[in-house]
């Protein structure tokens, strides 16, 4: 439709929707329109708070269409990757005014929010399962009400996803399964006759006289053989007249595949879909990132999810000049590494650009590989590559990590296999609140025999025990905050012995001592040379094993602050009051932790003032 034609079409006021149902009287040409506003209130609210662009860009008329034939008021939508609901957001009432701040609406669904979400997931590939779960449910209540799986950005290719697609495959529970395929090849049905039995297999009628037929000759025994015999024979025939997709290999129905920019065509498809009488998938083809120049063209993944950016330039509002992210620094020290260790292979679950690991891709591609949202068979893939004489690195974010617990455990840590764990995002994260707070790895990995848990405090000290990772430790894990550090020229060797704890400062007498972990560790030792505060600080970049002469000396003073603001208090922190109470210590311990519990959105900083675990609320309590 040309812009003069649009620009005719009556425009709706987003701030004014308050559901869906208005949809139902748009004209098709109205609906462009809508689209089009929505992509510009995506674009602008993004521009100013960050979040998913390119992904809601892509999938827009995927949810008006969604939201006109089915009513999510009764009917369930399940989004995978749960970033991908703004537009369904916008639809059920909501503003995007303050997304993913302290106050304002979450990036994800939230059952909590709004009775349109009846699932939260920020994690990819798990739409299906549980909606096979709904249905389950659905139907042993006797309930009437259709489930849609809406699973897109590649989160197809997860093991999740595909033990669901086959356990749904297997059961009587009807699941409508939309298929956002934004750059994924799945072959399509071709030819005359593929295109007239994919019709035919979703139209109303002959799903009615197949359940129909079954029912009757279900009656008798010699009935039921006859349905056996016919059923194999329509199933061999089809499989010689029609391509077969991965899907109807299984035993779903498989619609498309769709323009997923086409309004008038999905619901077409979407319409056939409710007709079926098993489960179906419905395979659309989008743009990520649709409308808006930079992220249709985006090739790294740079505009998936975006900090505040200038909407005419593209480029980042809030630049910080002479200070770099940990994982820009880590990416930096990756290319180091990558040319000093022939024997380095770089392992990444679909987070090389958010870890800064792009550059070291390009340059090593022939020791490097992207598996996709596939974090179990990434670390089971590097387990592989380690007992045939190669290092590998697994760059991970600490919250995807969790998945390949199992992984760790058997594949990597007990056959001790060399490797290094990056782990991205340890710590606080801020925005995307509850469900990708790196804060309970260092817990689970204390469990597991072999690992070696650290963090640096410096840049010095990331290149060293990057270093250290390739001295045949087995599984070493490094882990990464999610904040700027000052940007050094000069990176210094440093001399530390593997297990050691460094100290930063040393008091002569034996009142107060300090030990914590990371760069926030670094500056409340800052402070506290500030505010002329006698006491000795203990450097844990090693969190696991602990530095058991550090630990008998600690034993000696009258009390002992210890500071993680990076993890629980399952995990370090524990670990150490443990083994003080081990060495019988009598003094008294302050820990500052973060509490074990689900971390709602905010920035990094009011997060922590939550916890009073700012350094400068540390200075107050020890005073």
């Amino acid at each position: 439709m040309s812009k003069k034609r649009i620009n005719k079409v009556k425009h709706i006021d987003i701030s004014e929707i308050k559901n869906p149902k208005f949809l139902g009287g748009l004209s098709f040409n109205e609906l462009k329109v809508l689209a089009e506003d929505i992509r510009s209130e995506i674009l602008r609210v993004t521009s100013v708070y960050g979040g998913h662009l390119s992904s809601n860009l892509g999938a827009v008329e995927l949810t008006i269409a969604l939201n006109r034939i089915f009513d999510f008021s009764t009917d369930k939508l399940i989004f995978d990757v749960g970033h991908q609901c703004y537009t369904y957001k916008i639809l059920t009432g909501r503003s995007l005014e303050g997304l993913r701040t302290e106050n304002g609406v979450s990036g994800f669904q939230k059952i909590k929010e709004s009775k349109y979400d009846c699932y939260e997931a920020g994690h990819s590939s798990t739409s299906i399962s549980a909606a096979n779960g709904f249905a389950i449910a659905r139907d042993l209540n006797k309930e009437s009400y259709n489930v849609v799986a809406f699973i897109g950005d590649a989160s197809i290719v997860s093991g999740l996803a595909f033990e669901g697609l086959n356990n749904l495959a297997s059961s009587n529970h009807k699941v409508i399964v939309v298929l956002n395929d934004n750059g994924m090849s799945i072959s399509k049905p071709a030819g005359g006759v593929g295109k007239m039995f994919a019709r035919i297999s979703s139209a109303a009628g002959y799903n009615r006289m197949k359940v129909a037929y079954r029912k009757v000759m279900f009656k008798t025994k010699f009935g039921k053989s006859v349905y056996n015999t016919t059923l194999k024979f329509k199933n061999w025939f089809k499989r010689k007249v029609v391509p077969q997709t991965i899907f109807d290999s299984i035993g779903l129905s498989y619609i498309g595949p769709i323009d997923g920019h086409n309004i008038k065509a999905i619901e077409k498809a979407l319409k056939r879909a409710k007709n079926t009488t098993k489960s179906v998938v419905v395979h659309c083809c989008t743009l990520k990132g649709k409308g808006y120049k930079f992220s249709e063209n985006d090739t790294t993944g740079y505009w998936h999810g975006v900090t505040p950016f200038e909407v005419e330039t593209g480029k980042p509002k809030n630049e910080h000049p002479g200070f770099n992210s940990w994982s820009h620094i880590f990416g930096d020290l990756t290319m180091r590494i990558m040319e000093k260790h022939n024997n380095a292979y770089l392992i990444s679950p679909a987070t090389m650009k958010g870890a800064s690991m792009d550059e070291a891709f390009t340059k090593y591609r022939e020791r490097s590989i992207d598996v996709g949202i596939a974090e179990e068979h990434a670390v089971t893939l590097a387990s592989g590559i380690a007992v045939n004489g190669y290092h590998p690195v697994i760059s991970i974010y600490s919250t995807f990590m969790q998945r390949a617990y199992d992984e760790i455990s058997h594949d990597i840590a007990r056959m001790n296999c060399n490797a290094t764990f990056l782990v991205d995002r340890a710590g606080l994260v801020g925005s995307d609140g509850e469900t990708h707070q790196g804060i309970y790895d260092v817990a689970f990995l204390y469990s597991v025999p072999n690992t070696v848990i650290t963090m640096p405090s410096s840049i010095d000290e990331a290149n060293y025990l990057y270093e250290e990772s390739f001295n045949n430790h087995g599984p070493f894990f490094i882990r990464i905050p999610r904040c700027m550090v000052k940007h050094e020229e000069t990176i210094h060797a440093l001399s530390y012995e593997y297990g050691k704890w460094p100290k930063l400062k040393e008091s002569q007498n034996k009142k107060l001592a300090i030990a914590g972990v990371g760069p926030l560790l670094r500056e409340l030792a800052k402070l506290i040379e500030e505010n002329g505060i006698d006491c000795t600080i203990y450097n844990a970049i090693y969190i696991k094993p602990m530095d058991d002469a550090a630990i008998s000396e600690l034993t000696s003073y009258d009390k002992i602050v210890i500071y993680d603001p990076y993890s629980t208090q399952e995990g370090f922190v524990n670990a150490l009051i443990s083994n003080l109470s081990l060495k019988n210590f009598k003094g008294l311990i302050s820990p500052f932790v973060i509490k074990n519990e689900f971390i709602t959105q905010a920035t990094v900083e009011k997060q922590l003032e939550r916890y009073g675990l700012m350094p400068q609320q540390i200075i107050d309590s020890i005073k």
